[in-house]
């Protein structure tokens, strides 16, 4: 559970990267889902 920030426009700090990812993909090295962590860590 992310906490929504006025900043991000009521977008968790998640949500935002991953949609930037989608708009402009060479901005990123690595494909932020792969960055998620599991329930295990």
């Amino acid at each position: 559970f992310g906490r929504r920030l006025k900043r991000l426009r009521g977008l968790t700090p998640y949500e935002f990267i991953c949609k930037a990812w989608t708009a402009e993909p060479q901005r990123f090295t690595a494909n932020p889902h792969h960055e998620t962590l599991g329930p295990n860590t």
